[in-house]
């Protein structure tokens, strides 16, 4: 297959970075501090990726955030991300902010997505991200196979996957290519209120209507199955007697953007450890002997 495709949604439809990464193949980067400072004002055109594509790896090189390789304060090598998004994308909003605020010692290099027309897709176009679709389906026909996006993220070195509202279930051989290093997010304290049709408002759903005290969002990482993988970090909300789905999505929701930057954090500064039964710790940042 060829050259990857870059193609614009409709006409007079740009991004306000966009002349930015048509600049990539003349060797201008941007600053984090020009970057940081654009916004998009107007929905971007569509990006859109092809496998075995130089232009990939390229476009990534001078329109992600901090393309920074070396090792940071820590010592520890900056870390690749990719994030999957189906919808508006705030957890993936709140690791980018992150990142670029220095507290997650990595870079999100690509946003993957199933719903090219989305709000994290626009984010992401907005703020000179590679975006790739996935998977190749009817509505997608621009879509890449499993396959060919294992490759882009091979060409893209990307160290960690990060699932941030992706309703599709990851395939096997992806799941394989990741080990260990393959998050997700889900807004109920699992194993409660998990599994396949469990998402978004019907989870709070489900859970007022169980009469459940207590909720709250689950980071975990990424199995063959839907939210079985081992539980990383949790936080605890209160379910009050008049809640509405709505109401307690919202509280959840607050302390997923928290919980999820702090175990993204921890997994880019490599203090993940795994104990013998096969149970994932993270380490302090102030005291190697202590976990949480």
């Amino acid at each position: 297959m060829g050259a990857a495709a870059v193609a614009s949604s409709g006409p007079g439809l740009r991004c306000a970075l966009n002349p930015a990464l048509n600049q990539h193949k003349k060797g201008a980067r941007l600053s984090l501090a020009a970057k940081s400072q654009q916004r998009c004002a107007v929905t971007c055109g569509r990006l859109l990726l092809r496998p075995n594509a130089r232009v990939c790896t390229a476009a990534s090189a001078s329109a992600s955030t901090v393309m920074d390789s070396g090792a940071g304060d820590s010592g520890v090598r900056r870390k690749r991300l990719a994030v999957f998004v189906s919808g508006g994308g705030s957890n993936f909003r709140s690791i980018h902010e992150a990142a670029l605020g220095g507290k997650v010692n990595g870079d999100v290099v690509a946003l993957v997505t199933d719903k090219p027309g989305c709000g994290g897709a626009e984010y992401a176009r907005c703020n000179g991200m590679p975006v790739v679709v996935f998977p190749k389906s009817k509505s997608a026909p621009e879509g890449v196979s499993t396959d060919e996006l294992l490759n882009v993220l091979r060409d893209l070195k990307v160290d960690f996957v990060l699932l941030a509202g992706y309703l599709k279930l990851i395939p096997g051989e992806l799941v394989k290519a990741f080990p260990r290093s393959m998050l997700n997010i889900h807004p109920s304290l699992l194993p409660a209120f998990g599994g396949k049709g469990y998402y978004g408002l019907k989870v709070h759903k489900a859970v007022i209507a169980s009469g459940a005290r207590y909720s709250g969002p689950t980071v975990h990482f990424v199995d063959e199955q839907f939210d079985t993988g081992k539980t990383l970090a949790q936080r605890v909300v209160p379910v009050l007697a008049n809640d509405t789905p709505e109401q307690l999505a919202a509280r959840v929701l607050h302390e997923e953007h928290q919980v999820y930057v702090e175990a993204v954090a921890a997994l880019c500064e490599d203090r993940i450890v795994w104990r013998d039964d096969g149970v994932p710790l993270i380490r302090s940042q102030t005291n190697p002997n202590a976990y949480t």
